[in-house]
């Protein structure tokens, strides 16, 4: 993996720094500060200070982190109070897991979000090739290919069939262009249920094609869901708007690229984006916008005129730029992210998750186990 940090003159004695403070602060650190807890029976979750509840992004993406800083007691805590309060074995959605569960594990919703299966299957089956699998729950690579089974042949599958496109939830057929990770699809052909495979290499080939037309040509923007052809979903108020969701891309195409390899489309892609907020939106980077980069009131989605999750937002328009053209955009929104500091309060929890997983893509610490 690409050192990006290295490459553009960071001292790696502060990479690594830094990189430790990222796992101490959210798994270790002060009330104000962590996102992570751990429950009397020695289980583990993470917290949704901004919503007050547990999900299976932030699950899913906390045993990422614990896999990737060797933490493989916090990933067996996590994973395991994930199967007990949020796995779902019976009903429309067996073999799923609850996106929303409260601390005290008690399911806000019997509904899936599949970004949550991916990142857990992903997770479990690196745990598999760095760790070993145990027994029961822990014995990740079972765990992980019953997962890749489920979201394809569940009656209410998470990809469609037809066009092997991840679903935003299972019954509703357009898609989140944040949820398309094909660098892990390119795992699942290995590794998942041998008559899987096919449809995992198929959804990996489609996703790449999709996120180049999801992403607007000329910024680089997407909507938070889309349909099928990439454009904009107009679906409860604002989600058809560059917002939340969307920052992700950015950061799965820049990892993208050094796991699978460049492609000049979605380079172009990038090149779009980091000169929209670099030089184009540089006063106004924070306000919100339409796909093709007209800035909105707020007041006419019933939301801030500003970003709700700034610093994830400079965190993956750096990230990106480990697919983007090397020049003066891609070293500027680097040495952004950089003088950013992890954020603080409420909504710190999806901020820093995509500031943790930003700098380790950046630093060539966001890699595969194989």
């Amino acid at each position: 993996m690409r050192n990006l940090f290295k490459e553009y003159g960071y001292p790696q004695q502060e990479i690594d720094r830094r990189t430790q403070e990222i796992w101490d602060t959210l798994f270790e650190g002060p009330e104000d500060e962590k996102i992570y807890y751990e429950t009397e029976e020695g289980f583990g979750y993470v917290m949704d200070t901004g919503n007050m509840d547990v999900r299976t992004e932030g699950q899913s993406y906390a045993m990422m982190l614990a896999l990737l800083y060797n933490k493989k007691e916090v990933f067996d805590k996590v994973w395991q109070w994930t199967k007990k309060y949020m796995y779902m074995d019976y009903g429309k959605h067996a073999g799923y897991f609850a996106w929303s569960v409260g601390p005290d594990g008690e399911k806000n919703s019997h509904g899936p979000a599949p970004d949550g299966e991916e990142f857990f299957a992903a997770a479990l089956l690196f745990a598999s090739r760095r760790w070993g699998d145990g027994e029961g729950v822990l014995e990740y690579s079972k765990e992980a290919r019953q997962i890749l089974h489920d979201v394809i042949y569940n009656e209410h599958p998470m990809w469609n069939h037809d066009n092997k496109l991840i679903k935003f939830v299972p019954e509703l057929e357009f898609s989140d262009p944040s949820y398309h990770v094909p660098f892990f699809y390119d795992y699942f052909a290995k590794w998942s249920n041998e008559e899987d495979r096919g449809f995992w290499l198929d959804a990996a080939a489609a996703s790449r094609e999709y996120l180049k037309k999801a992403m607007h040509p000329k910024t680089g923007l997407n909507g938070e869901y889309a349909d099928y052809d990439g454009t904009p979903k107009e679906f409860r108020e604002h989600h058809h708007l560059f917002y939340s969701d969307s920052y992700r891309t950015a950061l799965n195409v820049g990892l993208d690229n050094s796991w699978h390899g460049p492609d000049e489309v979605l380079t172009q892609r990038i090149d779009a984006l980091q000169e929209f907020f670099n030089v184009a939106h540089a006063e106004d980077w924070d306000a919100v916008y339409t796909w093709d980069g007209h800035k909105v009131s707020g007041a006419d989605y019933n939301m801030d005129d500003k970003v709700l999750h700034p610093v994830g937002l400079i965190a993956t328009n750096a990230a990106a730029s480990l697919a983007a053209t090397d020049g003066p955009n891609a070293r500027a929104l680097v040495q952004k992210f950089w003088e950013t500091p992890l954020r603080k309060g409420d909504r710190r929890y999806f901020d820093n998750f995509l500031y943790a997983f930003s700098f380790l893509a950046l630093s060539g610490n966001y890699k595969p186990f194989e």
